[in-house]
């Protein structure tokens, strides 16, 4: 079993596109999302498609990912549960480790998330002045839920 270890946070201020790499366009949306459960299907840069199974709630979840023929996930999307998310991903270096910046358009806008995945869960890691509120245990800013639900008031 995979096992993804995500801590995810609010952003102020910009000072992570120093650093920053050009960035990846995704578009994703969920083939089925309830708690503890979540399938999606991502494209990456209109070029590459993922199908992704998640499960288990916070810090530490199980997560499978395959590569499936784009135009599977293409003809997938007409099964999507509420709205496809758009976003572009930022790759931001922090000492061994790597933030992903995700700066989301259409009605997401003008959220920018930032998520780090650690080797496990107690892994210290240098705070940038960048990142703002921890919201890793807030489920209102996991993917699916903005997915079906919208931007949370506060982002």
């Amino acid at each position: 079993m995979g096992t993804e270890i995500e801590r995810k946070f609010l952003l102020r201020g910009d000072g992570w596109r120093e650093t920053a790499d050009r960035g990846t366009e995704i578009r994703q949306f969920y083939l089925a999302a309830r708690e503890g459960v979540s399938v999606r299907v991502r494209i990456k840069d209109e070029a590459k498609a993922l199908l992704t199974v998640k499960s288990g709630v916070g810090l530490s979840r199980g997560e499978y990912e395959y590569e499936i023929p784009l135009e599977d996930a293409r003809e997938m999307e007409a099964a999507r549960l509420g709205h496809v998310l758009a976003k572009r991903r930022f790759r931001v270096p922090l000492s061994e480790l790597t933030v992903e910046v995700d700066v989301f358009s259409g009605d997401l806008a003008p959220l920018v998330l930032a998520e780090i995945e650690l080797p496990d869960e107690a892994h210290p890691f240098e705070r940038p002045d960048w990142l703002g509120e921890e919201v890793s245990e807030d489920a209102r800013y996991t993917n699916a839920a903005m997915a079906l639900h919208g931007r949370p008031p506060s982002g």
